[in-house]
């Protein structure tokens, strides 16, 4: 590998990881567990990364160079630190890989679900998803459920409507997720 392929991944890890917080702090905001019910658990944290991640990687996939290596570098991010953050709570090094890889299923399958309701359009599929996925299939009353697919929904556009210059720097901007619930 020469020394631009190293200095090329280097710079992409890097902003991978900028934009990947970003989509972390986008899924702790309290308004998510406070208001529309999502469970503030480990579980229902990693439902809401998995989804802001998922949304971001949705926006770069498509995009010319460098997007899908962007894409790649914000999915990097995210298991990274997920190994990292399974070593802290004190998994076992025998078991975090193990672990990693029910997440990494997990997120794909969350991932595929909401991109083929996503792109047909069917917010039926979408409302679907999300019951299953961040409530196992018992969402809270109150609509929790509409509110949260007005999120993912506001958050696409928002994503839509930022340059590919400035993502490639690491900048990204999520909505508040009050905001976008309206």
């Amino acid at each position: 590998m020469g020394l631009l392929s190293l200095i090329r991944r280097g710079r992409h890890e890097r902003v991978g990881f900028e934009l990947y917080g970003a989509a972390v702090a986008a899924a702790r905001e309290p308004f998510l567990y406070t208001d529309l019910g999502v469970p503030d658990t480990l579980d229902g944290r990693f439902d809401m990364v998995g989804l802001h991640v998922f949304l971001l990687i949705q926006r770069l996939k498509t995009d010319p160079s460098p997007g899908p290596a962007l894409a790649q570098a914000v999915f990097d991010a995210m298991f990274s630190d997920m190994d990292v953050n399974l070593r802290e709570m004190g998994v076992g090094d025998l078991s975090v890989g193990r672990k990693v890889r029910v997440m990494w299923e997990a997120f794909h399958g969350r991932a595929a679900a909401y991109a083929a309701a996503m792109n047909a359009g069917d917010m039926m599929a979408l409302d679907a998803a999300l019951d299953r996925n961040v409530w196992r299939g018992d969402p809270p009353s109150g609509g929790s459920t509409e509110a949260l697919r007005r999120v993912v929904l506001a958050q696409e556009t928002r994503l839509a409507t930022q340059s590919l210059k400035a993502l490639a720097s690491g900048t990204v901007a999520f909505l508040s997720a009050e905001e976008a619930s309206r």
